[in-house]
């Protein structure tokens, strides 16, 4: 485990890569630009680590036009639509940069500030990292202060734990957007991965990929993975929602049994390469889970592999509230008000399965 300098950010302030690791020979690389994981080493059934997280050796790359790959996306992860919600009677505008809607936060959402070292615990494989959002900031009303906790446990858990507090009302939407491959980065597309989401339902979008204000049961649809199923199986299908999305690019609904605490992680996704035995199960506090096939790679980024990455190179499971939720009131709410914190975990458990 170290700290190291990585280069210097937009506004000249150090930032630093971190290595979390254990004794079962996993290790997560974080950097403070954007709270970014930058790799994780995994082994696979031979033993032999493989690098599973899409992204880059330097900085340099972190700093340019990129699809957020492994950083924390905020204040608000996914879509808003137009680029303006209502809250408390005051309408507050956004700055738009998708398709006429508000993506990841704005222009300059978290992932493109570098945060500052609240703690490093090398011995027990711990990170927090801190940030603060001023009132105004990208258009959201109140003070925000974030927190985000990294700890890589010796179950190969790497728990990610969110913290935040406002002085106004104000909403919040955190998640993080690190890209997975478990054949390994630079080998290709993740459409022979075998995937398992734990939910009945997802959030149908119009052709702007906003949500349509209503859940959709997946029977009978390209987008039931309630069975493992190869991702490649159906992802060329004609189906509206596939070509909406240029592929998978949707919100699960995780319904919680019924008495499950709301601090209580429930099962959302679990994904393997049959390449090698390596698994992923995601575990999550939150509503839903964004499921996001990385149909935005173009062959202009270049991994650490020196490979190009190019679409379905490596996929999403972005545990989150659902998209434009400010502007949905069938769906959870993700307004956050003063005196009362944000917390939310999410859990990546790498393993092995022949």
């Amino acid at each position: 485990m170290s700290r190291e300098l990585f280069g210097k950010g937009p506004d000249g302030e150090d930032v630093h890569r971190y290595v979390l690791s254990n004794d079962a020979g996993v290790s997560v690389d974080v950097i403070s630009y954007g709270a970014t994981i930058t790799a994780a080493h995994v082994p696979d059934r031979t033993g032999t680590k493989r690098n599973v997280v899409l992204g880059f050796s330097s900085l340099a790359p972190y700093l340019g036009p990129h699809p957020a790959l492994g950083a924390v996306m905020g204040r608000f992860a996914n879509r808003i639509a137009g680029g303006t919600f209502t809250l408390d009677g005051t309408v507050y505008k956004l700055p738009i940069n998708n398709n006429g809607n508000t993506l990841h936060g704005g222009k300059r959402g978290f992932d493109r500030h570098t945060w500052r070292e609240v703690e490093f615990d090398p011995k027990n494989a711990r990170l927090v990292l801190g940030h603060t959002s001023p009132d105004g900031d990208e258009g959201f009303p109140g003070t925000l202060d974030v927190r985000v906790t990294y700890t890589l446990t010796a179950k190969n858990e790497l728990c990610i734990d969110y913290f935040a507090t406002t002085d106004k009302p104000t909403v919040v939407n955190l998640t993080n957007h690190a890209y997975f491959n478990l054949s390994g980065e630079g080998t290709g597309d993740i459409l022979d991965h075998e995937l398992v989401i734990f939910a009945d339902s997802f959030a149908p979008v119009h052709r702007n990929q906003i949500p349509l204000g209503e859940l959709q049961d997946v029977t009978g649809t390209p987008l039931d993975f309630r069975q493992a199923t190869p991702i490649g199986a159906r992802i060329r299908q004609g189906h509206e929602q596939l070509v909406r999305g240029m592929g998978y690019d949707h919100c699960y609904f995780l319904k919680k049994p019924a008495g499950t605490p709301a601090d209580q992680p429930i099962h959302a996704a679990r994904v393997r390469s049959p390449k090698t035995g390596i698994v992923l199960d995601t575990y999550t506090t939150e509503p839903g889970v964004e499921f996001f096939t990385g149909n935005v790679f173009d062959a202009t980024l270049v991994g650490p592999s020196g490979s190009v990455y190019r679409q379905t190179d490596g996929l999403c499971l972005e545990t989150q509230h659902f998209p434009d939720s400010p502007n949905q009131p069938a769906f959870p709410s993700s307004v956050l008000r003063p005196g009362t914190p944000f917390k939310s975990r999410t859990i990546y458990q790498f393993g092995i399965s022949e």
